[in-house]
C-alpha cells in the first residue's frame, strides 16, 4: 500500500508555519508523506522542517498591498493558482489538505473545494483571519487553537488547541525558578511586524527597575534587523547584558530559563507559553485583523498568568511597574506559571492528528 499524503498549506508567518511543523512531524512519524506549499516568506521557516517534507513554493498573491492595477491581477493570479495546484493533485492526489492560513493556502484550498478533497483547516487565533473566513463554511471542519473562536454560521468549529514544535514540548512543563536575588533572564519576543514598539520601550522600561533587580537581569530580546544596532546599543549604555537577534533558533530553550517572558500576543507564542509555563507581559499588536491578539491573550489573563498591557497604554513607566510587580514577588511570578500550565494543552498536536486521520479515513 502506498504512502498517504497530507497536503499541508500555510502562510509565511511563525503563527502559520510553527503549527504546520508540529503536524508534519507527528504525520512524517506515522509513516505519511507529507508536502508542505508555502510562499517564500513561509520557506523562511522550513529549516525548522523534518528533511523529509517536501516543501512546495508557490506565488502569493493579496489584496492588502500594491496598487489599484496590482490588486486587479489578485483574483487572475489566485485562480490560475487554484488552476494548477488541481491540475497538480490530480496526477498526486493528497488523502487530506489542511490549511493553516494565509494568502499562500488559498489554492490548496481551492484545489480541494474543485476535486471535492478531504479538508480542513487550523485556526490558531479567537478571530478568523482572511482567509479561514473564506473557507470556513467549505470544509468539515476547523480545527481552532483558541476557544471560543468566532466562527461564521455553518462552520463545524472543533477545540484542538494550537500545536506546538518538538523542541517545545521537550520543554513542556520545565521546572521554574521564581525571581530572586541571583541572575535571572527575560526573554522578548515582537513578531515580525510587531517587534518595534517593543525595541522603543523594553531597553528604557528595564533601566527604569530598581537596581536590586535590574543588577541581575540577562536579556534575549528579538528585534527587526533594521533596529538592531539600537537596541543593541540601548542597552549598552545602560550597563544592561543583552542579546538582541532578529530571530532565535533556540527560543523553547530561552523560555523555558526565562523568569519572566514579554510578548505580542501570537498564538504560538501563548502556545509555546502555556506548554512551557512561564509568567509573561503580553502586549496585542493593535493592528492585528480584528484584534485577535487582545482575544489570544485575554485567556491567560484570565487565568491569572499573564498581565496584558494594550499598545495604545504601553509606555516606560507602566512597562517597568508591571516588570517589578512580577520579578519582586517570587510567589506570585510562580503562581503565574503554574496558571500558564494549566491553561495549556499540550495534546494539541495528538487531537490535530485524529482529525486528520479520521478525515482521511472517511468514505462520505
Amino acid at each position: 500500500m502506498s504512502q498517504p499524503l497530507l497536503l499541508m498549506a500555510a502562510g509565511g508567518t511563525g503563527g502559520h508555519m510553527f503549527p504546520a511543523q508540529a503536524l508534519a512531524e507527528r504525520m512524517l512519524r506515522a509513516g505519511w508523506r507529507v508536502r508542505l506549499s508555502t510562499d517564500a516568506r513561509g520557506a523562511r521557516y522550513t529549516k525548522g522542517f523534518p528533511h523529509s517534507t517536501e516543501i512546495a513554493e508557490v506565488s502569493s498573491a493579496t489584496f492588502a498591498r500594491g496598487g489599484l492595477v496590482a490588486k486587479a491581477m489578485v483574483a487572475p493570479r489566485i485562480a490560475a493558482g487554484v488552476l494548477s495546484m488541481a491540475r497538480q493533485m490530480r496526477r498526486d492526489r493528497p488523502d487530506v489538505v489542511v490549511g493553516f492560513g494565509g494568502y499562500p493556502s488559498i489554492p490548496a484550498l481551492g484545489a480541494a473545494v474543485l476535486l471535492k478533497l478531504p479538508r480542513m483547516i487550523h485556526e490558531q487565533n479567537g478571530v478568523l483571519g482572511r482567509v479561514n473566513q473564506i473557507f470556513a463554511t467549505r470544509v468539515v471542519c476547523v480545527a481552532c487553537g483558541v476557544w471560543p473562536t468566532d466562527l461564521p454560521e455553518g462552520a463545524n468549529g472543533i477545540h484542538v488547541g494550537n500545536p506546538v514544535r518538538g523542541a517545545v514540548l521537550d520543554r513542556a512543563g520545565a521546572s521554574y525558578i521564581p525571581p530572586g536575588d541571583y541572575p535571572m533572564s527575560l526573554l522578548v519576543m515582537g513578531g515580525s511586524q510587531g517587534a518595534r514598539i517593543l525595541s522603543d520601550v523594553v531597553p528604557d522600561a528595564i533601566a527604569a527597575l530598581p537596581d536590586p533587580i535590574r543588577r541581575h537581569l540577562r536579556v534575549s530580546h528579538q528585534a527587526r534587523p533594521e533596529d538592531i544596532e539600537r537596541v543593541t546599543a540601548a542597552y549598552a549604555a545602560q550597563g544592561i547584558g543583552a542579546e538582541v537577534q532578529p530571530f532565535f533558533q533556540d527560543v523553547p530553550r530561552r523560555m523555558s530559563e526565562a523568569q519572566l517572558v514579554i510578548s505580542r500576543a501570537g498564538a504560538s507564542s501563548i502556545a509555546d507559553l502555556t506548554v512551557i509555563g512561564r509568567p509573561s507581559i503580553l502586549i496585542p499588536f493593535a493592528a492585528a485583523a480584528g484584534d485577535h491578539q487582545t482575544a489570544n491573550a485575554r485567556g491567560l489573563v484570565e487565568a491569572g498568568a499573564a498581565i496584558m498591557i494594550p499598545e495604545k497604554a504601553l509606555d516606560v513607566t507602566a512597562l517597568a511597574a508591571q516588570m517589578a510587580a512580577v520579578l519582586s514577588n517570587p510567589e506570585a511570578a510562580l503562581h503565574m506559571s503554574q496558571a500558564a500550565l494549566s491553561a495549556g494543552m499540550p495534546d494539541a498536536t495528538a487531537r490535530l492528528v485524529a482529525l486528520v486521520t479520521e478525515l482521511a479515513e472517511r468514505t462520505d
